[in-house]
């Protein structure tokens, strides 16, 4: 639930059956390992000029080393609430708290390189994006307009690309402005 202090690969994870439902935890490294459905979140970010949020992740990570991704965030803590996880996550890889979480929806992503449940979220952000943990090391702006374009020059994170992209489209510009339900 945050604030793991050992080795990220020690870090427990409940290791989840298709609905979301704990089926038992597991240590990180052995989630990996042995590629378990586990539970994510992802949250999009989407700046006052309405363009997305991308960053690159630091090359010691142990999924997508020096990938692009369309959002942050990552796995939940054992018994952490979805909306505690984006919010921890937030803060952790972008350095923004305080920031409201609007739903998206539950998602799954389900590819040889990873089984996830999880939930997306969109917040609106228009300070800093300051990376205190590490996990980041570059961040941009595209407008969504450029999306597809963007994500065909680059290597991007196969899960975020699947699960958040086809939702960002879904909701257009509309749906993806400050206040818009």
């Amino acid at each position: 639930m945050g604030g793991f202090a050992g080795s990220p690969g020690e870090e427990l994870v409940e290791v989840v059956d298709e609905a979301g439902s704990v089926v038992r935890v597991a240590t990180r490294t052995d989630v990996r390992a042995g590629n378990l459905r586990h539970r994510c979140t992802y949250i999009a970010v989407v700046d006052g000029d309405g363009r997305l949020v991308v960053h690159q992740r630091a090359d010691w990570k142990d999924v997508y080393p020096g990938y692009w991704d369309l959002c942050f965030g990552g796995v939940c803590g054992v018994g952490e609430e979805w909306a505690e996880s984006a919010a921890r996550e937030l803060a952790e890889e972008a350095g923004i708290a305080g920031a409201a979480l609007r739903l998206l929806g539950p998602v799954a992503y389900d590819a040889d390189d990873g089984h996830i449940v999880g939930r997306a979220y969109l917040a609106h952000w228009s300070g800093p994006v300051t990376c205190p943990d590490g996990e980041v090391v570059a961040v941009d702006r595209i407008p969504l307009a450029d999306l597809d374009r963007w994500l065909a020059g680059r290597p991007v994170c196969p899960d975020s690309a699947a699960v958040v992209a086809p939702l960002l489209a879904a909701l257009g510009p509309d749906g993806l402005a400050e206040g818009s339900a």
